[in-house]
């Protein structure tokens, strides 16, 4: 992060000497890197991408307009092939989905906004997936509108930028210019749901001295459902109704029946962002910016489908459901005109309403040879949790009324940055830099409405209790320093190292050397040593719930709490990782330019959501260590057919080895038009060197017990492509433009543990899925597109049945794979008309 401020500083000495944007040219992926000045990965000033002794990838601005779901994570998995962004997330993580570089964790990429550290979400993902445990900034509070271009740096980085920066980094750069444009965009998927609309507006003045950039977006999105047959109102082997749970009657009423869970789709969001980048030079020699955001987030996601007469029938009649006449029931439901919404079940939905903000701003200057840069930033994002047209059943049995929307508490992350940064030019030499950073976090949990977590609490999301409430503070300090050499010729050398101080476990030293040599204007090697590091967040080392589902009460318990003590699992510490990795630069011909790179990172003490820790009966037993661990959580569970414990825990060490490669042609047909030619590809493989240790308490009580399972290791190894290839043109000729984009990702295979100990193999075949725009130039300043991603409607595979509620198991319908890396939801069709300003 230190490193970050001092690159704008020291490659921005004044508004005037700004670097040239990234090329707008290109649609199709990556810009063509030849001429583009960057500001990422080196301290050497005037740096090209194509002369980078880092592997950097740049996304323009023109780019970023072709992709036809206007957020930031489907601009990147589209154009960045070592890129993936999470298609469908479990509970609250629907409402904010997370995604990664080089098929590693989201909190292992650091994001940069103008060099500037983004703050995390505070809605912890924290479900098992393969992103399970993500934190990381949401990419959608900068908005697509808002980017001049963006630099993907793909390379270990945290000596340069402190925590975080394992698998890479990605800088956003926000547009200075003057102008702007108005866009309206509208489309939905081929099922006909999910509707979207979005508009945005960009505006920027500038002067001789000045700019502003001003962008406004909003963007609503509607729910779509994915999911199949459910196994408790239609059984799949015998193709009849069940006799028990419910009247035959109250089941085919349903809606959508026999496909009556909701749960599995995309979540319905309303959604709105402002943002801005000024700056002015107040002297030849010194200058003023800032720049920030602030949004919020309506969303709504629905969980498993409650079925009629789960929440009351015993409670009001006094004996087990499967028992009751239909006759006697008819006549209770009669009697009590209250307990009728219990006739037709009930689809809980989860809720956030979110705000979101971060602002920047800081001074930069130069006393002769010497640059300085001085900045602070304050990031926070605040989410209220509500459960809608929900019950507690507790609550009901108990006093005979329950709500039917809960707010459930509120949690909150903040980040307060404070960097110096100091930049010399060894004239004939180099560039001598040295900095400290100061960095606060906050972590707070807010409890719910009593009712929310009132005995088992609310169905499908129960509230946060007083005793999982409270407010988490670490702060650091880092120094740095770094040395680049430019004074042989052909030769570039660039050697850091940082130490950081954490108040919650101390202190820690990291370093990289970079190199690239030029044999000749056409041929160039590079690569790159480093140690690096992540600091747990605070939500996984302090975030306590219970998840529930219609079979199944799991506590996910603090990793630095009491509860995770009584089974022996102790606080998070910081992950350490090795990276090496070698390239080449090819340029052998004009206009075209080839760069390979291959790398290995090794990550030891990795942080993973655990496997599932099960109590020994479903009933409260007091010399059961998972039932001691429960009670001192604070949460009360329902008796269901699974109940146990999870949590966040130091894990297995991994190494994943991999190859990027990208490759552009730029192509001018005269009288046919002018094409841009891209084709890149990322091939990684991870793998589980040594397994994570058990603890020994856990061990001593259950010898067959393991913390990391089958689903975990599939997740961490196999649940991600490992080869993606993205291959696209754009062409443009007179008025007309044609974007095509061809992405091919590799099988993926998970094993899915079905909540209730069953472990079953799935996989998702190989595919290639298909982008087409074409735009009409109405006027020099109005254009208007349509196009489609996943032309041809490509869809996953679906999860087997594993198991019914009846039957002890978890899955409860017949499931549409969700790690599937290009979505569950199928073809998704657009439209969109853009006004130049």
């Amino acid at each position: 992060m230190a490193l970050a401020i001092a690159l704008i500083g020291s490659a921005q000495p004044s508004l005037a000497e700004a670097p040239a944007p990234a090329s707008t040219t290109d649609s199709a992926g990556v810009a063509p890197p030849e001429s583009e000045i960057i500001v990422t990965g080196t301290r050497l000033t005037g740096i090209t991408a194509a002369e980078s002794a880092a592997p950097i990838k740049l996304v323009g601005a023109e780019a970023i307009s072709h992709v036809g779901q206007p957020n930031l994570n489907q601009v990147l998995t589209q154009l960045v092939p070592s890129f993936n962004a999470e298609s469908f997330g479990g509970d609250a993580a629907n409402l904010t989905l997370s995604a990664a570089l080089r098929g590693l964790n989201p909190n292992e990429t650091l994001i940069l906004v103008n060099g500037k550290r983004r703050h995390g979400t505070a809605n912890l993902h924290v479900l098992a997936s393969p992103f399970q445990g993500g934190a990381a900034p949401d990419l959608d509070f900068v908005t697509p509108a808002s980017i001049d271009h963006i630099e993907v740096l793909e390379d270990g980085a945290s000596a340069q930028y402190g925590s975080d920066a394992i698998a890479g980094v990605i800088n956003i750069i926000l547009k200075k210019k003057a102008g702007g444009e108005l866009t309206g965009t509208g489309g939905t998927y081929y099922k006909g749901d999910g509707k979207t609309y979005s508009s945005s507006l960009n505006y920027g003045f500038t002067t001789d001295r000045g700019y502003l950039n001003l962008t406004g977006f909003y963007r609503y999105h509607g729910f779509s459902q994915r999911g199949g047959q459910d196994i408790r109102v239609l059984d799949p082997v015998t193709n009849t109704v069940p006799a028990t749970g419910a009247l035959a009657s109250d089941y085919q009423a349903l809606k959508n029946y026999p496909n009556v869970n909701p749960i599995l789709g995309d979540s319905r969001s309303r959604f709105a962002v402002g943002s801005f980048n000024a700056g002015f030079d107040a002297t030849d020699g010194l200058s003023f910016y800032t720049f920030g955001t602030v949004g919020h987030r309506q969303a709504e996601s629905y969980e498993n489908i409650r079925l009629p007469n789960r929440l009351v029938r015993t409670a009001v009649l006094g004996v087990d459901p499967g028992t009751v006449s239909s006759a006697v029931y008819n006549a209770t439901v009669a009697a009590n005109p209250s307990y009728i919404f219990s006739r037709s079940g009930f689809r809980p939905q989860e809720a956030i309403r979110e705000l979101d903000y971060q602002a920047t701003g800081g001074a930069t200057g130069n006393v002769g040879a010497l640059h300085w840069d001085l900045s602070s930033t304050y990031g926070a994002d605040q989410d209220k949790v509500h459960t809608l047209n929900s019950a507690n059943r507790d609550l009901f049995i108990n006093t005979g009324t329950t709500p039917t929307n809960f707010y459930d508490g509120r949690f909150e992350a903040t980040e307060w940055t404070s960097d110096l940064d100091l930049t010399y030019k060894l004239d004939g030499i180099g560039t001598l830099a040295a900095g400290a950073e100061y960095r606060r976090n906050s972590y707070t949990i807010g409890a719910g409405d009593p009712s929310s977590y009132y005995g088992t609490g609310a169905q499908s999301f129960p509230g946060y209790s007083p005793s999982s409430a409270g407010a988490h503070y670490r702060h650091n300090e880092a120094v740095y320093g770094d040395f680049s050499l430019g004074a042989v010729d052909n030769l570039k050398l660039d050697a850091a190292v940082r130490y950081e101080d954490y108040s919650d476990f101390g202190g820690k030293t990291t370093w990289k050397v970079t190199g690239r040599y030029d044999f000749t204007p056409a041929i160039a090697i590079r690569g790159t040593a480093s140690t690096g590091f992540r600091a747990p967040t605070l939500a996984e080392e302090y975030y306590t719930q219970v998840n529930v589902s219609p079979t199944s009460a799991f506590v996910q318990i603090a990793a630095n709490s009491a509860a995770a003590k009584v089974l022996g699992i102790q606080n998070l510490k910081p992950e350490k990782s090795t990276n090496y990795s070698i390239g080449t630069v090819l340029r052998p011909v004009s206009h075209i330019t080839l760069t390979v790179d291959a790398y290995q990172i090794r990550i030891r003490d990795r942080i993973v959501g655990s496997g599932e820790v099960d109590t020994q009966s479903t009933s409260f037993n007091p010399a059961d260590l998972v039932w001691q661990s429960i009670i001192r959580s604070g949460y009360n569970v329902e008796s269901l057919n699974s109940i146990g414990v999870e949590a966040f825990v130091n894990g297995p060490t991994t190494r994943t080895r991999g190859v990027d490669v990208v490759g552009s042609y730029d192509a001018d047909f005269g009288g046919a038009g002018h094409a841009v030619f891209t084709l890149s590809g990322a091939y990684n493989k991870t793998k589980i060197t040594k397994q994570g240790v058990v603890p020994a308490t856990l061990t001593a009580f259950n010898p067959n017990l393991t913390l990391f399972d089958a689903q975990l290791t599939s997740f961490l190894t196999t649940a991600q492509p490992k080869l993606k290839l993205i291959g696209g043109v754009n062409w443009k000729m007179g008025p007309f433009s044609v974007i095509a984009r061809e992405t091919y990702y590799a099988r993926t295979h998970a094993i899915l543990n079905d909540g209730g100990g069953t472990y079953t193999p799935t996989h998702v075949s190989a595919a290639g899925i298909t982008d087409l725009e074409v735009d009409y130039d109405l006027t020099k300043r109005i254009t208007v597109a349509g196009g489609a991603n996943n032309l041809f409607n490509k869809k996953p595979g679906t999860e087997p049945y594993i198991g019914g509620e009846t039957a002890g198991g978890g899955v409860i319908y017949n499931a549409p794979l969700t790690y599937t890396p290009w979505g569950i939801n199928g073809g998704y069709w657009y439209a969109r008309l853009t006004v130049k300003l």
